[in-house]
């Protein structure tokens, strides 16, 4: 990827949030994490009609990398499209106007490059399907919530006194709570959170707007209503993500790689996910994969061809069962200056708990 010159530097970030409103003034350090995921948000989709009307540069694909780290669902896939790890990484953890000291850093984070090959992928994907359908997955009633427990790690673009250089936050675990709706949440997370208890995800926000789901940020509620047929999904997720990301093949790949990791999806929808990923250009199998704790597996993946990241979706390769996801780069690039190179792991996570629990903050085995 190319730096967009047009974009505001970490500092300019801090210098613009007297002129924003009062959302945007809640970026700095110390203010709620839904907040700053509105902002970003605004802020990016502003960007991508303004400078990218038919593409938004490299996307979460927003790949893992670019997410500001593991920020819950309420914040649209969309949101992070045009930020880059720069952005994400400078403006929230550790640059100018950021929250600094809470999480210590370290080198940037790195594996090896995997080979991807095309062969088998429609076999891989019915597997994991079949597995898929196979498996128990109750139904998210009224008043529960979705509970997702994973343990991160990423590399980011870290800028002190105008110096850039790659950082990475160590692993850490991540959770998260949603109710059915999407109306109520919870995310504790130490590289985004400003003390240890967390904070709030709920919505409406303070003022008054209520939350609508969709594609990009879904409730159960809202995946319970999607159609299972792969060809139907798949058209559904190109209509809904239409000028997101950089092409609309890896918009795709990106968004139900975001329905898997950070949602519960039913259990048809769950199975027919893999069947629709199948349909997708470009999908190639990478034979060995490490999640964030260590588990090998193999990885369905996509190439982000302008990012020159990878995704990797990773599997058990005995049992299918999804253990989590990374994003490797693939091809070296330069971002504001600083070489991302072949090997360099943007993000990886590892799945630990999904399930529903009764009340928000709750945990497995244990009240709120």
């Amino acid at each position: 990827m190319k730096a967009n010159q047009s974009r505001q530097s970490p500092a300019e970030w801090e210098e613009s949030a007297s002129l924003l409103p009062q959302t945007g003034r809640d970026l700095p350090a110390g203010r709620h994490q839904f907040h700053k995921e509105r902002l970003m948000a605004q802020i990016q989709q502003d960007i991508q009609r303004e400078e990218h009307p038919a593409s938004t540069g490299p996307g979460r694909s927003r790949t893992r990398g670019f997410r500001l780290p593991r920020l819950a669902i309420t914040l649209p896939a969309a949101a992070l499209a045009v930020t880059g790890v720069v952005v994400a990484g400078s403006v929230l953890n550790g640059g100018a106007g950021a929250k600094s000291g809470d999480v210590a850093t370290g080198p940037a984070l790195t594996t090896q490059v995997g080979t991807a090959s095309t062969e088998g992928v429609p076999q891989l994907l019915d597997q994991i399907s079949l597995v898929a359908a196979e498996g128990s997955r109750p139904t998210v009633k009224p008043g529960q919530y979705v509970y997702i427990e994973s343990e991160a790690a990423r590399t980011f673009v870290k800028t002190v006194d105008d110096k850039s250089s790659l950082a990475s936050h160590p692993l850490h675990k991540r959770q998260t709570w949603k109710s059915a709706d999407g109306t109520k949440g919870w995310l504790i997370d130490p590289t985004v959170n400003d003390g240890p208890e967390g904070e709030t995800l709920s919505l409406p926000d303070e003022q008054g707007k209520p939350f609508k789901a969709h594609m990009g940020a879904p409730s159960y509620d809202y995946l319970a209503t999607l159609p299972t047929d792969p060809d139907q999904l798949l058209k559904l997720i190109y209509k809904e993500t239409k000028g997101q990301g950089n092409t609309p093949d890896q918009q795709a790949f990106t968004t139900i790689g975001d329905l898997l990791s950070e949602t519960y999806p039913p259990a048809e929808l769950y199975s027919a996910l893999f069947r629709t990923a199948a349909k997708i250009p470009g999908v190639v199998v990478v034979n060995d994969a490490q999640d964030a704790i260590g588990r090998h597996g193999v990885a369905v993946a996509r190439l982000d061809e302008t990012s020159g990241a990878r995704e990797e979706w990773i599997f058990d390769k005995k049992t299918h069962v999804f253990l989590g996801e990374r994003s490797v780069q693939v091809k070296e690039v330069s971002e504001y200056g600083v070489a991302m190179k072949p090997g360099t792991v943007r993000y990886t996570d590892a799945i630990t708990n999904r399930t529903i629990v009764d009340d928000i903050k709750q945990t497995p085995g244990h009240n709120a």
